[in-house]
């Protein structure tokens, strides 16, 4: 197994439709970047949000998300309460190949403000946009911008294909559209 290049990724792009709408280049100028990296992917963030409600009362249970916990936002500018978090989703679409698995990491623009990305792994034929939760660790309110980079995607191509990938499981976020809750199968 290996780590991808920009090569690999652009041919995989435009082949495959691995990432839509995929940027060939990185983009930096006068934003947080985003597109080909030498070895990944800085996708961006979509417009869409769903912002924790720090009015909500009672516990956060991965096992059975409450949508009201949550308001939704769309806006090119996103405002994170003071320790607090979003859900958001790439505005890129993800289309895994059957030998790949990716590994996703917040951009370090974001980090060095407290804001931190988690991302988890895109496995095997999974397809979709990406939801993810992003917090501000900071007791100031903390600003995300839709359009620009938010994470960076790596790639690693397996020697062999996998036995089961997301696609034969039936994942639960499989070909998601929005941004989505917690859930168990």
């Amino acid at each position: 197994m290996g780590i991808k290049s920009d090569r690999w990724i652009r041919r995989m792009a435009v082949e495959h439709k691995m990432i839509e709408p995929f940027e060939e280049v990185q983009v930096s100028k006068g934003s947080i970047s985003f597109g080909v990296s030498s070895y990944g992917y800085d996708m961006r963030l979509a417009d869409e949000f769903k912002i924790f409600n720090n009015k909500a009362t009672g516990m956060i249970d991965p096992k059975k998300m409450d949508p009201e916990a949550f308001y939704d936002f769309k806006g090119e500018v996103c405002v994170i309460p003071p320790n607090s978090f979003v859900l958001a989703r790439s505005l890129e679409y993800f289309r895994i190949p059957r030998n790949v698995m990716t590994i996703c990491f917040g951009k370090s623009t974001y980090a060095r403000c407290g804001i931190i990305t988690n991302v988890t792994p895109f496995e095997p034929e999974w397809e979709g946009f990406v939801t993810m939760g992003i917090s501000n660790t900071t007791p100031l309110p903390a600003k995300l911008y839709a359009r620009e980079g938010i994470a960076q995607v790596l790639f690693f191509e397996a020697l062999e294909e996998c036995a089961q990938s997301y696609k034969d499981k039936k994942g639960k976020y499989q070909a998601q559209q929005n941004i989505t809750l917690a859930k168990i199968a």
